[in-house]
C-alpha cells in the first residue's frame, strides 16, 4: 500500500513557476514507476509526466516538453514536478501517481489526492 500526498500548487501568473511535491509513505517507494497526470474542469485527466523507478528514464506530454521537468529522491520517498514558463491553459488539478508499470495511461495503482494549480493571464 502506498500514500501519496501533493503539495504546492497556488495561483502563478502566465510565464511563472511552481514546483510541486509527492510525498510517499512506505518502504518500497523506489519499487514504483511514478507519474504526474492533471485534470481541469469538464476534461478527462490526462499524463502530464512519469519517472522510472530508477529515475533513470522520463517521459513528457508534448504539451509540457521543454516547459516541465520530473525528478524524484528515493532515498526521501519524494517525487517532484517543476514547471516552468507556465500557460493558463496549464490550469488545472495535478495529481501524483504510483504504479509497477510506467505508462501514459490512467491505469496507475495509487493516486494522490490532487493540488490545484490555477496560472492567470
Amino acid at each position: 500500500q502506498v500514500q501519496l500526498v501533493e503539495s504546492g500548487g497556488g495561483l502563478v501568473q502566465a510565464g511563472g513557476s511552481l514546483r510541486l511535491s509527492c510525498a510517499a509513505s512506505g518502504r518500497t517507494f523506489s519499487s514504483y514507476a511514478m507519474a504526474w497526470f492533471r485534470q481541469a474542469p469538464g476534461k478527462e485527466r490526462e499524463f502530464v509526466a512519469a519517472i522510472s523507478r530508477s529515475g533513470g528514464s522520463t517521459y513528457y506530454a508534448d504539451s509540457v516538453k521543454g516547459r516541465f521537468t520530473i525528478s524524484r529522491d528515493n532515498a526521501k520517498n519524494m517525487v517532484s514536478l517543476q514547471m516552468n514558463s507556465l500557460k493558463p491553459e496549464d490550469t488545472a488539478a495535478y495529481y501524483c501517481a504510483a504504479g509497477l508499470t510506467i505508462t501514459t495511461r490512467v491505469e496507475y495503482d495509487y493516486w494522490g489526492q490532487g493540488t490545484q494549480v490555477t496560472v492567470s493571464s
